[in-house]
């Protein structure tokens, strides 16, 4: 049987499925459904079961509310309150773990459309991204349609493609310098927020294009949110502080932040899907169709790290379980440590491979691996 790519909603989209109709039918997968119908049936009598609010879960309006204050609190005193650098750079690296803990945690919940039932708390919380310097509007595109829909998908998964910069499938072209990927890529990470903020959002709203892939350019309302996000960033990042310091204090403890952010998000992404492990399907053929079941190509392109570890799980908005997340991004991430049992056991009866790092250095050593393998000239998959 063949069945089409699942909707934006079923894709991690917040519910623009009519817009992404065109790129959602792209590609096929193919295959028999019958894991993910029981998977998901036993998902359903779990939440039955246990009477967990499958969104508008009490503990995720707690932990919003918390690292929100943190990212204020933090904030306040590090523009207007400290005067030493020895207590300037803690609260920097402070604002840049409260800026990613709210993309892990508030808005990507409401991006995916898990925070809540209501549209308008998902909107707000989504909205939390243009706050934080990136877009929202292109956050659906890049990350809920073709992420979500194309994991590990070499040419239609932007979140895998670096350009020339690295080489982090084998179905990329190699180039000699990433025989030292694995060493130089650290730093090109720290970057990633400031370029991401600075950049690339304004070349896609120009240019039409997230990666390969044509996207509609933002208009009206869309357009709007757009631009006044990145005013309002730019005002909290560079404009109120210049109030009180010196530009080049600015620049620099603007430095410390986006770093911080853009080591942390490039790290916890990398953890999940490229690792050893990981599947990295060629890409398809003329006929467009790959040869795998949409849930079972999700989990297999996939890997859980730190499962056990509640901290993690509170910290990374629960994108430690990545496989959960991959198959049920609608469902609010505090749900997922309580129903990776019943996702891992359904895994293991139909023979679908369930991987996992069970520790933060483990993962990093199986990502370091990946490196070193796509950076050797004869790296595959």
């Amino acid at each position: 049987m063949s069945i089409p790519v699942r909707r934006s909603e079923d894709a991690g989209g917040p519910g623009r499925s009519d817009s992404a109709r065109p790129a959602a039918q792209a590609l096929r997968f193919t295959g028999g459904n019958e894991f993910h119908a029981e998977l998901k049936r036993r998902v359903e009598l779990f939440f039955h079961e246990t009477g967990r609010p499958q969104r508008d879960h009490p503990a995720m309006y707690v932990k919003a509310a918390a690292i929100l204050t943190c990212f204020v609190l933090s904030y306040c005193l590090l523009v207007f309150a400290v005067s030493t650098w020895w207590q300037a750079v803690p609260l920097a690296v402070l604002v840049g773990l409260a800026t990613a803990g709210i993309g892990f945690n508030v808005m990507h919940d409401g991006g995916h459309g898990a925070f809540s039932r209501h549209a308008g708390i998902n909107k707000a919380a989504a909205l939390f991204m243009d706050l934080i310097g990136g877009s929202s509007y292109l956050w659906h595109w890049k990350h809920g349609i073709f992420h979500h829909t194309y994991v590990n998908l070499t040419g239609h998964d932007v979140d895998v493609d670096m350009g020339r910069l690295a080489r982090l499938t084998p179905h990329q072209p190699w180039w000699p310098p990433y025989r030292w990927q694995h060493w130089y890529v650290w730093p090109l990470y720290g970057v990633m927020a400031v370029k991401w903020h600075l950049f690339d959002d304004f070349r896609d709203v120009l240019t039409g294009r997230v990666g390969p892939h044509r996207v509609p350019r933002p208009r009206g309302w869309d357009l709007v949110t757009f631009l006044c996000g990145k005013s309002a960033f730019l005002s909290l990042a560079m404009g109120i502080p210049l109030l009180a310091h010196p530009w080049w204090v600015v620049l620099i403890y603007y430095a410390i932040l986006t770093t911080t952010l853009g080591l942390v998000l490039s790290i916890v992404f990398q953890l999940a899907h490229t690792v050893d492990g990981a599947s990295f399907p060629g890409p398809p053929g003329q006929a467009r169709r790959l040869e795998r079941p949409w849930a079972e190509h999700q989990v297999e392109a996939t890997v859980n790290f730190m499962r056990h570890n509640r901290a993690a799980s509170w910290l990374l908005g629960g994108l430690n379980f990545q496989i959960e997340h991959h198959l049920f991004p609608r469902i609010s991430h505090v749900n997922y440590p309580a129903m990776s049992e019943v996702v891992e056991r359904t895994c293991r009866e139909f023979g679908v491979a369930y991987r996992e790092h069970r520790t933060l250095g483990s993962g990093i050593a199986s990502h370091v691996r990946w490196l070193r393998r796509m950076g050797s000239r004869g790296g595959a998959g």
